[in-house]
């Protein structure tokens, strides 16, 4: 099908004012002109009960930046530890301040997001390592913040997703047990060719050279790309992982990729429900204050969590 009426609408607003791909600007620019828009295009965020900002024990003796939002005083609640998308060049714990809030309050869950060290700066496995550093201080230290460690998901968006693919295959090695996976047009593959990444060149979307700019900051060399951290389709066994929910766009060249992990873990046996939303491109989901597709995702990602983790 044709591109949304709302997401057509937008384009077209981006192609009148010349906007100009991110890949074009320099990396403070980029990051810059990257919240902007999300926060525009976020509706804004929910109240919730409580948001505290803290940090937590991150790797080597580091310490991670981490936003809590607490959706009630109820005690025992379930976790999300959600981790922003950008391709791990851009973004930050306000990237995904109103996707968090909406989940939140959504599913009952406490959410938790981190903030990873973010590349160039910092390159792979830099934001892997600091993100399931979160995940296992949860785990250990849930009862203190009034929730459940038993019951903890991860989610996250474009490389949030594929950051929350990596921390469930380290999980199932390392620990903690983890009770589901959302993962949202997720990066899965360094070395894909696929259709969908071939098809979509548009100047005014997330685009092919979109992909490529980001995984070379990310990768200090392209033989990591092959590691199962950096591309969890790669992994020579999946099996064993928490239940997963894959949200694609039609027209997001991560699409296919995105597509073929949700295959490759039913086929290990791993519960997968993949869900494609026509249509639509890649970003949708934090874009809820304008487009009604990702108003929908969010609902379809909170029932998937409260379902999971209840």
């Amino acid at each position: 099908m044709p591109l949304d009426p709302q997401v057509q609408a937008m384009r077209e607003r981006s192609e009148k004012a010349g906007t100009p791909p991110l890949y074009t600007l320099s990396l403070a620019q980029a990051r810059e002109a990257d919240l902007a828009a999300i926060q525009a295009a976020s509706g804004g965020g929910e109240p919730v009960h409580e948001v505290v900002d803290r940090t937590v024990p991150g790797p080597a003796g580091t310490e991670l930046p981490v936003r809590i939002y607490r959706p009630s005083a109820d005690p025992d609640l379930p976790v999300l530890v959600y981790f922003f998308g950008g391709g791990w060049t851009l973004g930050s714990i306000e990237t995904s301040d109103a996707v968090c809030r909406t989940l939140a309050n959504a599913t009952g869950a406490l959410v938790l997001a981190p903030g990873y060290r973010l590349a160039p700066e910092h390159k792979f496995p830099a934001a892997v390592q600091d993100c399931h550093a979160a995940v296992r201080w949860v785990a250990a230290h849930g009862k203190e913040l009034g929730a459940d460690p038993g019951r903890v998901a991860v989610g996250g968006d474009s490389a949030g997703g594929n950051l929350a693919a990596a921390v469930t295959l380290l999980s199932r090695e390392n620990g903690p047990r983890l009770s589901a996976q959302l993962l949202v047009y997720p990066n899965t593959d360094y070395l894909s060719d696929t259709p969908s990444l071939r098809e979509n060149t548009d100047p005014y979307l997330f685009n092919r050279t979109s992909v490529g700019w980001y995984w070379g900051h990310y990768l200090a060399d392209p033989a990591d790309g092959g590691h199962p951290l950096a591309s969890p389709l790669r992994a020579d066994d999946l099996s064993g992982l928490p239940p997963a929910l894959v949200v694609t766009a039609e027209f997001d060249p991560l699409r296919d990729q995105a597509e073929e992990y949700a295959t490759a873990l039913a086929e290990a046996g791993v519960p997968v429900t993949a869900s494609r939303y026509d249509g639509m491109v890649h970003g949708f989901f934090c874009m809820a204050g304008e487009l009604a597709a990702g108003r929908r995702a969010l609902a379809e990602a909170a029932a998937f969590l409260r379902e999971r983790l209840t």
